[in-house]
């Protein structure tokens, strides 16, 4: 069953999660019910495409009414493709959420146990990592394209958290959001070789091989690998069945759209108390 249920026209809630913690936002936006035009209709959140900034702050501000925490209280990233993971305090509240220069640089991957803190990722066929560790009030996110995914970021942010802020693994939760599907989406063997230095031979098991130099990888099962050999439970982790690029209806496609198109916002964090 689809763990990301749309409750709204541009909101997909994780629903497994925030029926159980209703002081919880964590979702994925659609392409819907925004004010944005052409390559970017309708609801884009990103700056950083060269859509309309006025259309931008529009469409996170109508989000921000449906996630039902004010948009002033979101946190951004510039999102390096890399494996950066960032602790965030209320103080830090608001930066990257109406502009783009304020976003956090070089930063992939958040987490805050502070309640009234939405932490916000954009995506456009890379894998929105959510995690979640309800007895320790924490949450957290990671944006992973094969890049982060070969890089470990998922790992890193178990890593965070046992190592640094003393969570037990068997307390963490993780959900795979919507995301490229492997129908449509072709690497070339570098890529499988480099995923072979964190997963080794549970690799085989997240592509498959179409010619001698393409391979179709699996980009959200490389991620769940990637959390239960971090020692995170097989029933702790949800995946989403939506891809990206074949769900045209819902979402924006960096391939499917050829780089011109918008970008969906993975976002979670405890409302204020």
């Amino acid at each position: 069953m689809e763990s990301f249920v749309q409750t709204s026209e541009s909101i997909l809630s994780i629903i497994p999660w925030v029926e159980k913690f209703p002081n919880l936002a964590a979702g994925f936006t659609t392409k819907d019910g925004g004010v944005s035009k052409g390559h970017f209709s309708s609801m884009n959140p990103a700056f950083h495409v060269h859509d309309l900034a006025d259309d931008v702050v529009r469409n996170r501000k109508i989000a921000a009414e449906r996630i039902h925490v004010p948009a002033e209280s979101w946190v951004g990233a510039e999102q390096t493709h890399e494996t950066n993971i960032a602790k965030i305090t209320a103080k830090q509240a608001g930066l990257g959420a109406l502009d783009y220069a304020s976003a956090l640089k070089q930063t992939d991957g958040m987490y805050t146990r502070e309640s009234g803190v939405l932490l916000t990722l954009l995506f456009a066929d890379c894998v929105p990592v959510f995690f979640f560790a309800p007895k320790h009030h924490l949450v957290g996110a990671a944006h992973a394209g094969w890049k982060g995914t070969v890089g470990g970021i998922s790992k890193a942010m178990v890593e965070k958290w046992t190592r640094v802020e003393g969570v037990p693994v068997e307390d963490i939760y993780a959900a795979i959001g919507p995301s490229i599907c492997p129908k449509c989406y072709m690497v070339d063997k570098k890529i499988i070789d480099m995923l072979e230095l964190i997963l080794e031979e549970e690799t085989k098991t997240a592509y498959n091989q179409i010619t001698d130099t393409q391979f179709a990888l699996d980009l959200k099962k490389a991620n769940a690998l990637i959390l239960r050999k971090s020692g995170i439970l097989n029933e702790n982790i949800i995946t989403s069945e939506f891809c990206t690029s074949c769900d045209e209806s819902l979402f924006f496609s960096h391939r499917r759209d050829k780089g011109k198109t918008g970008r969906m916002m993975g976002f979670i964090g405890f409302k204020e108390e």
